[in-house]
């Protein structure tokens, strides 16, 4: 583990876990007023965006300076879905774009004012409209965290037809319940936290339901999925568990694991997380090399399976 990284995880031990350690902290972050969903300033400055109405909701197409894309992401962010899209998320979407491809970044509505159920309509709309801006291109979804489970239950109702190319998953959070969680300890995230998270944003669904907890979905007929884990996660099992279920199913799921990592490191600035993210934009890039070598620059902190 890089000394960067352990700096990160010093950090969120400190300062964010605290923030969810109790049902009443968790509530009082999931009501908190929101930020701008708005693109950083150095960003627009960089990029070409266009932003467009989808319902009540924004989506921001973050374009190449190339021109025509022969490579569209769709990018779902994550946040426990009661925070905003953040510069981390622009940052990766800002190196997508460099490489020229094509991203779309929907702005869906958050907790606890918004649920699920205004959430997979927006999606829907928005990859519509940027499959049909971008006829012919390479499409790749890409989530982190909630949005991780939220572009995985997304692609879960796509017919196979519909389907992107290729998924790309950093620390999915894949089952709201958290039920089967092991000791792992996770020096960011608290399974109390999360499950009033996941509450917020059910609005009095089954958290099982699986349209909030992909795991329980259908995982035949998936389109090439890969997926980014830490073990200092505590969503790493529930990564396993996916893996299992996914190749009982038929599937084969791709899964690197980053040693001693914390949650979302493709998204930390720590030799691990550029290094990942490096190899995400290669892979959306070049979908067709399914051998990207995702520890370049970390040692041997990687694996692959």
């Amino acid at each position: 583990m890089s000394f960067a990284m352990r700096m990160a995880s010093l950090y969120m031990q400190r300062v964010a876990k605290p923030q969810m350690a109790t049902a009443p902290r968790a509530w009082a972050q999931i009501t908190a007023p929101k930020e701008s969903g708005v693109p950083p300033r150095k960003l627009r400055a960089r990029h070409a965006i266009r932003a467009r109405q989808v319902g009540e909701f924004t989506c921001y197409s973050v374009l190449p300076a190339a021109g025509p894309a022969a490579r569209l992401v769709l990018y779902v962010h994550g946040g426990g879905y009661y925070r905003q899209i953040a510069r981390p998320h622009w940052t990766l979407i800002s190196r997508l774009a460099d490489a020229g491809v094509a991203v779309e970044v929907p702005i869906y509505g958050l907790s606890p004012r918004y649920s699920y159920r205004d959430a997979y309509p927006m999606l829907t709309a928005a990859y519509e409209q940027a499959l049909s801006e971008h006829p012919d291109a390479t499409v790749t979804i890409i989530g982190d965290s909630a949005g991780g489970g939220l572009a995985l239950g997304f692609v879960q109702t796509l017919p196979v037809s519909r389907r992107p190319d290729r998924l790309i998953l950093l620390s999915p959070w894949l089952d709201l319940t958290m039920s089967e969680q092991s000791d792992i300890y996770d020096p960011w995230l608290s399974r109390t936290g999360l499950i009033e998270a996941g509450r917020a944003w059910a609005h009095g669904t089954d958290l099982g339901d699986p349209l909030l907890s992909p795991l329980n979905g259908p995982l035949a007929d998936l389109p090439p999925t890969h997926v980014y884990i830490g073990t200092r996660d505590l969503l790493y099992p529930d990564v396993l568990r996916l893996r299992r279920r996914a190749a009982e199913a038929g599937t084969d799921i791709r899964v690197t694991v980053c040693e001693g990592a914390i949650h979302v490191y493709p998204l930390v600035a720590a030799p691990e997380g550029r290094a990942a993210s490096a190899a995400i934009v290669d892979e959306v890039r070049w979908p067709g090399r399914s051998g990207t070598d995702v520890s370049r620059g970390v040692g041997s902190g990687l694996s692959s399976t």
